[in-house]
């Protein structure tokens, strides 16, 4: 601590702000005098001294005291001192070089919300985002639910996590931690022996509402992500449908950013869209079955592996795109456009259904 406070003290002015040492001179019923060295005497009183009655009643001549500068000059000469903002000041000044530093710190977790987990570190408050959990800590649970997420997080109340300072700022009195950001530099340089199209063998770790988790590597593991919409060519409601926890698949890496992989599953699947155009012309009268509706329009399975869209304008109104089509039911459609690198089919109701 002295360390930190000789960069702000040695052959600098005293400033209102500043935490400073003093030694106590002596006290008065309700004020507490402190010798500064050459800056002069300082006071703590009235309101101060009450807020730091207990971490001053049992302080005698001669002790020394961190304290924060909040006036340099009162009424009576002194300068004013605060005991009980010295700490927490003095706490953020080496929480901010802790983060400067990249220190991993070992935390108790105190509590936990739908969002992550609380704790405090130099007696301030922090918060751990989800999405700052280790992979090996991260909630993975089925549907997303959040009270399923909350209940996962409450049983790390109580543990302790290694942690690095993600952001921090005093004036929003602010401190976000992370636990992936220790093993960031090490995943980075595992990673440099993959590379994007790279087919690796893979474990289902997780099953989330977005995607699929899975484990790879033999020396080293690594864990990526497949995202629903890499786990099929075909529109996919819940990814336990294709996939199950412990399940061993093979999967393509798609891209690599920083630390985080993103596989794909379809991708080592045979591509539908490939021959559509053979299959479906512009003008063509498909038979199709309603399977989704959503805010844009109706999703009509032509086949197995191929979706196509009624634009939510053939019908006007969500409520009469209800009344017209039915989930389950097959129509026949007119084909208005495809495009099979946007993997696209655009559909309109024949006259007769409209």
């Amino acid at each position: 601590m002295k360390d930190v406070l000789k960069k702000d003290t040695h052959l600098k002015p005293i400033r209102i702000g500043q935490i400073i040492e003093g030694e106590i001179l002596g006290r008065g019923k309700s004020s507490l005098f402190l010798d500064l060295g050459s800056f002069g005497t300082g006071i703590i009183y009235g309101k101060e001294f009450y807020n730091a009655k207990e971490e001053l009643k049992n302080l005698k001549k001669g002790d020394k005291l961190l304290a924060k500068v909040i006036d340099l000059d009162n009424e009576e000469g002194y300068i004013e001192l605060s005991a009980s903002g010295a700490s927490k000041e003095l706490a953020w000044k080496i929480l901010r070089e802790k983060k400067e530093k990249g220190e991993v710190l070992k935390v108790k977790i105190t509590g936990a919300n739908k969002g992550g987990l609380l704790a405090k570190v130099s007696n301030i408050p922090a918060f751990l985002p989800v999405s700052q959990l280790s992979r090996e800590n991260y909630p993975r649970v089925e549907g997303g639910k959040e009270e399923k997420i909350l209940k996962a997080l409450q049983d790390f109340v109580g543990k302790n996590l290694e942690v690095k300072i993600f952001d921090l700022s005093r004036e929003e009195e602010k401190l976000i931690l992370s636990e992936k950001a220790k093993y960031s530099e090490k995943i980075k340089e595992i990673l440099k022996n993959y590379k994007v199209g790279d087919e690796v063998m893979t474990e289902v770790t997780g099953v989330t509402d977005f995607g699929a988790f899975v484990r790879f590597g033999q020396k080293e593991t690594l864990e990526g992500l497949i995202h629903i919409s890499e786990l099929d060519w075909s529109l996919i409601e819940n990814p336990s449908e294709i996939v199950k926890i412990g399940d061993k698949i093979k999967a393509k890496i798609i891209e690599i950013s920083d630390d985080k992989v993103f596989l794909s599953l379809k991708a080592l699947k045979k591509n539908p869209w490939e021959d559509v155009e053979k299959k479906y012309k512009k003008n063509d009268i498909a038979l199709g079955k309603v399977v989704k509706f959503n805010p844009f329009g109706a999703f009509i399975r032509l086949e197995e592996k191929i979706q196509g869209l009624v634009h939510i304008s053939e019908f006007g109104t969500q409520k009469k795109m209800k009344d017209v089509l039915k989930i389950g039911q097959k129509y026949n459609f007119k084909v208005l456009s495809i495009d099979p690198e946007e993997h696209k089919i655009t559909l309109g109701l024949e006259e007769k259904d409209k």
